[in-house]
């Protein structure tokens, strides 16, 4: 395999297509997020993003869409990104966050609501701001600050919070990591509106991942005694004195919290409580922690796993999450004790996993996504969506014609238990060549979002693929017992389920037997490399920043505390699971050609994993490629490195098991 590709007819095949998707929108707002709605319910502030050439990744703008005209306006100008746009209680304000004075470092900014465009600076915070949320009285802003060492999670890239190398530093410095480096650490801070005044509202020595107001004077936080990545798995509830910076824990779990919510009041306070693979992909169970005393009671939101929450007043919590396959939003009415089910789609909002923001006392708003559905604001009011803004274009309808068909899918694993997913099927007769898709996690999930969020799976449809989107047990929508079905088995019964999955969709004619494929990232990356040591039915497979070794990934990954706790075992003892299920001392039971790609950035799964595998499978013979990008992190999600991966994944798939007539 060449290292540049640039001037071959598939790259370039490919890089048009891309060109085909973005290039209509160049210079222009082409995608929306985080929704948030005017308290008075007149406008929707979202984050926009718009492409002005292929490049990296896209800049972001603060967006403003009037709810009665349905149009809109880029109320910020940049230069660089901005983005988390929160208004004021009283709509008169937008805060939000933005790299402009420097890169990577991000900064709070002020509009005011009349005159958009006028950003005002506020005293600038050391290190990081990640996020911001307003106090119910609307005169502080919580703020969440990280170091510019600090982690970002697998699911943001992996890397760290703001860039560590300094303006004329030579290119030699080392990068150092040692306990007691404070430039990792994550704190709370205050911005005061009307002194205009920044302070730290935690205590050195606590570090808080989130953090949200819970009344006028305290805050919750989820917090650790120290800034590894890994103690968030074990992190705990506390309430802050914002004046003080005095502390109480309320709550411990023996799963994983997210998602703190206080009332308006601060008499109430929910958390989300979940077995979880990677910081902010939290979906589970509303768990009401008493501010006062601590004590905990679970709400039953019939059977929703939830993933966002926030009180519209003092007794009404909305949420949203997932059923099996279908996004719900609910309410909670504390005063009652009872969840209702608001609105149920088959498609889905937010970006990774469903969010939304509240819209006055009697709506939410979100941007409403789905496989065929690009991003539209959208106000649910009296438990019907009301489109706000759509923003497709030539880029967009081009892909909805190349993408193919989505279908949902339901099948039994060898054990008898249902197991559900989807399919993307292109527009010819079958049986077609079939690229299994393996999500991340394990725990995690795919629901119906627009391309399935997966530049790469749409690119293969409209190559003729048949790509198949498998929820496993270990996935999140069916509650935290079908969760946990996973936890001490990673690589067990969840392969029976996919291949399982795969025998169905031969048998209804959708997928040729002889041309199945297999791929995923991160914890997809590890299925694609382990189940081929299961099976040798697959003709080719492709593994994106995989787990190969648990022993190394352990003590090289800046989240070791998870995979101890997922395998159930100890890598200090020898022929327990982290020999057992490692990819790499299975690797002489595979046949498949196999193409291994890693970031160099990545502190997730680092890249070692992939090179163990590569030359594991060239000492026993099989073809196989290793693939490395020197500034990419937990996936590639630069372009064009983007275009690079795309084509060399597609290239192999067509190598070994090409589109076109079955043979006979």
């Amino acid at each position: 395999m060449q290292r540049d590709l640039r001037t071959t007819p598939l790259y370039q095949e490919i890089e048009r297509h891309f060109l085909r998707i973005h290039e209509p929108a160049f210079g222009k707002t082409s995608w929306a997020f985080d929704a948030q709605a005017s308290p008075d319910g007149t406008r929707i502030a979202f984050t926009g993003s718009r492409w002005d050439k292929l490049e990296g990744t896209p800049n972001t703008r603060i967006c403003v869409a009037d709810v009665a005209s349905g149009t809109f306006q880029e109320a910020t100008a940049g230069p660089h990104d901005d983005r988390s746009p929160r208004w004021s209680p009283d709509s008169s304000r937008l805060a939000f966050l933005s790299d402009r004075a420097e890169r990577h470092r991000t900064q709070l900014y002020l509009l005011e609501a009349g005159r958009m465009g006028e950003a005002v600076a506020t005293p600038v915070v050391d290190h990081v701001v990640e996020y911001l949320s307003w106090s119910p009285d609307g005169e502080r802003i919580l703020l969440g600050v990280a170091g510019a060492g600090a982690d970002l999670a697998g699911v943001e890239g992996s890397g760290r919070a703001g860039r560590e190398d300094q303006a004329g530093a030579p290119p030699w410095l080392p990068t150092v990591d040692s306990t007691e480096a404070t430039e990792r650490w994550r704190r709370a801070w205050v911005y005061d509106v009307n002194a205009r005044r920044v302070d730290p509202a935690s205590r050195e020595g606590l570090n808080v991942w989130e953090a949200a107001w819970c009344g006028q004077e305290d805050f919750s936080a989820i917090g650790s005694e120290g800034p590894a990545e890994d103690l968030w798995y074990v992190a705990v509830l506390a309430l802050i004195d914002a004046d003080t910076g005095k502390e109480r824990v309320l709550y411990r779990s023996e799963h994983q919290l997210g998602l703190p919510a206080g009332s308006p009041s601060g008499g109430r306070l929910a958390v989300l409580e979940a077995l979880c693979s990677d910081r902010w992909v939290v979906a589970g169970d509303i768990v009401l922690v008493d501010p006062a005393t601590g004590a905990p009671t679970r709400v039953d939101t019939n059977g929703v796993d939830v993933t966002h929450q926030a009180w519209r007043d003092d007794d009404h919590l909305a949420y949203v999450g997932i059923r099996g396959l279908d996004t719900v939003f609910g309410e909670y009415d504390a005063a009652t004790g009872a969840a209702t089910d608001l609105w149920v789609t088959t498609e889905s909002c937010g970006d990774l996993y469903p969010t939304f923001s509240v819209a006055g006392p009697d709506a939410l708003a979100t941007v409403v996504q789905g496989y065929e559905r690009f991003a539209e604001v959208t106000l649910l009011q009296e438990v019907k969506p009301n489109r706000i803004l759509a923003l497709e274009h030539d880029g967009s309808r081009y892909l909805s014609e190349v993408a193919g068909r989505l279908e949902r899918v339901a099948w039994s694993a060898p054990d008898g238990l249902e197991i559900q997913g989807f399919v993307a099927v292109p527009e010819r007769p079958g049986p077609h060549p079939m690229v299994t898709m393996v999500h991340g996690g394990p725990v995690a999930a795919y629901t119906e979002l627009w391309g399935m969020r997966s530049s790469l799976g749409s690119l293969l449809v409209s190559r003729g693929f048949a790509v198949f989107y498998p929820n496993p047990r270990g996935s999140s929508g069916r509650g935290q017992a079908f969760a946990a079905m996973v936890d001490g088995d990673m690589g067990g019964a969840d392969v029976g389920d996919i291949l399982s999955g795969i025998d169905a969709l031969v048998q209804r004619g959708v997928a040729d037997p002889a041309r199945l494929g297999v791929a995923g990232g991160s914890y997809g990356g590890f299925m694609s490399t382990w189940i081929t040591s299961r099976t040798d039915r697959f003709a080719a497979a492709a593994a994106i920043s995989p787990v190969t070794d648990w022993y190394s990934q352990h003590f090289t990954s800046n989240i070791g505390f998870w995979d101890a706790d997922f395998l159930q075992a100890s890598p200090t003892e020898a022929g327990n699971a982290y020999f057992e299920r490692s990819p790499v001392f299975s690797a002489s039971k595979v046949r498949t050609p196999t193409l291994v790609t890693a970031g160099l950035l990545d502190q997730c799964t680092p890249p070692g994993q992939a090179v163990e595998f590569y030359r594991a499978l060239v000492e026993q013979g099989v073809e196989a490629a290793l693939v490395q990008y020197p500034h990419e992190g937990h996936g590639v999600r630069n372009f064009p490195a983007a275009i690079d991966l795309c084509t060399r994944v597609v290239g192999w798939f067509e190598r070994f098991m090409p589109p076109g007539a079955p043979e006979a």
